[in-house]
């Protein structure tokens, strides 16, 4: 099957890709045409733009002015923070193909080239020389509007969760010192109780926002039935992974998450184990709390945490990062049957 960057002309292929480096206020844009014919390429100057609706205007138009007429137009970018996301989406809307990279391929793609110069029109050009290399890229789609609703909220949950434990820890070690003042205890506890309040509001929306759709609803109910798994786990994993709309399989999923096990071996030395964390670590920082629960009080993972940390029983951690996967996998499964959790069913 030909990808859909690529056009036949004769008997040779072109593509053409445009390369972002953003940034907060301005972004870099490259574009680069591949002969696969030939082997051969060439690329424009890097341009700078605005990182505002005026220069995403700037940016198609410019585009299109340099590209080769007649030939599909690429674009790709990394995800720098949330500052890719505006042209992403003018992008998307305009019915062009976009690509989001992780910054780690892009690095590796540059040095794989032996790349060592690190700017701005550089990252631009190499982003643009990936978009024509890479066949196996997948087209970026923006995230179901439900979903990227629920995804701020449960992460503006998780960062209040942070503020109250650090405020918490303050507030300890202030009253356990010599004469604590009293009134910046006050205040400590003051903030805490805002935190708490705050907290209550936001559980009560992602609760009213998962009830507004009756499908998730249902999916949210049946997948609550695992012990020790929450309503915000459940949430938090759905809306990160944008109802799994880009998961296709449970390898996928856990290297999605950071949670596949990677080896690191040197010489005749047996290889080291560990998950590669190159992944949402807000999945994983989710799945952590409800894996100590579930150890406990739920027999399947309890049963494979004691087998698994009968055989290392100097990491526990092993077990622990092995039952943050199986949960994980856990609610992809129920989401994907619609089923409830069956604790005698074998897994």
């Amino acid at each position: 099957m030909v990808p859909d960057f690529e056009v036949k002309a004769g008997d040779r292929w072109f593509r053409q890709c445009v390369g972002i480096d953003i940034a907060k206020e301005k972004f870099d844009a490259c574009l680069f045409m591949y002969d696969t014919g030939s082997d051969m390429g060439c690329c424009t100057q890097s341009v700078q733009f605005p990182n505002n609706k005026t220069g995403f205007n700037q940016l198609v138009k410019w585009s299109r002015k340099e590209a080769l007429k007649d030939f599909p137009l690429t674009f790709l970018m990394e995800p720098t923070g949330v500052y890719y996301e505006p042209v992403a989406y003018h992008l998307h809307k305009l019915g062009m193909t976009v690509y989001v990279v992780l910054p780690n391929k892009a690095r590796h793609f540059a040095e794989y080239l032996g790349i060592k110069t690190k700017t701005d029109e550089m990252d631009a050009r190499c982003l643009a020389l990936l978009g024509c290399a890479n066949q196996r890229l997948q087209p970026w789609t923006p995230p179901i509007p439900i979903y990227r609703e629920l995804r701020q909220l449960c992460r503006f949950a998780a960062d209040m969760n942070k503020l109250r434990t650090m405020l918490n820890n303050h507030l300890e070690a202030l009253q356990h010192s010599e004469c604590p003042e009293p009134s910046v205890v006050k205040h400590y506890k003051s903030m805490i109780d805002v935190v708490d309040r705050k907290l209550e509001k936001n559980e009560a929306a992602i609760l009213s926002k998962v009830d507004s759709d009756k499908n998730l609803a249902e999916k949210v109910k049946r997948i609550a039935t695992i012990k020790g798994v929450g309503i915000q786990t459940i949430v938090t994993v759905i809306a990160e992974t944008n109802g799994f709309a880009l998961i296709h399989n449970r390898k996928q999923l856990t290297s999605y998450a950071g949670l596949d096990v990677i080896a690191s071996q040197s010489g005749d030395k047996d290889p080291k184990h560990k998950i590669s964390k190159k992944g949402n670590s807000r999945i994983r920082a989710a799945l952590y709390m409800p894996a100590i629960t579930a150890i406990r009080w739920n027999p399947q993972i309890h049963d494979a945490y004691d087998r698994i940390v009968d055989k290392n029983p100097g990491v526990k951690m092993i077990g622990v990062a092995a039952a943050m996967r199986r949960l994980l996998l856990l609610i992809y499964s129920l989401w994907n049957s619609n089923e409830t959790y069956d604790p005698n069913r074998q897994q």
